[in-house]
């Protein structure tokens, strides 16, 4: 089975995507798998989600709120905290930079014969 993403890249980016999820909507680890999932990352399961919430979570970028389920245990929700956004703010804005950044060489036009070293 081949991964849709390069798991290196993704681990980069991981956080900043569920910081932008979550600022969207508050939501519980599950269903925030499922709209990864849901966008593309059809290979971003519930074992990697987790632990990444928890590491936001303890880095005060995320509260959470316990909600009862009538399908089995309470829920735990998260949202972001003002940390969280100025994280996801920061985060967009240095995502935008990389983008660019690795766009201005991959536009690049190749030459049609490769070139000897200098």
């Amino acid at each position: 089975m081949t991964s849709s993403h390069d798991p290196q890249l993704l681990k980069g980016v991981l956080s900043l995507l569920l910081l932008h999820l979550l600022a969207e909507r508050e939501s519980y680890g599950y269903e925030v798998a499922q709209r990864l999932q849901a966008v593309g990352f059809t290979d971003v399961l519930e074992g990697t989600v987790y632990p990444a919430l928890a590491r936001l979570e303890r880095e005060g970028r995320l509260a959470t709120r316990l909600v009862a389920s009538s399908s089995g245990p309470a829920r735990k929700y998260y949202r972001l905290t003002d940390a969280g956004r100025d994280a996801l703010a920061a985060g967009a804005a240095a995502w935008a930079r990389h983008v660019h950044s690795v766009d201005s060489v991959l536009s690049r036009p190749l030459p049609t014969a490769p070139q000897k070293g200098s």
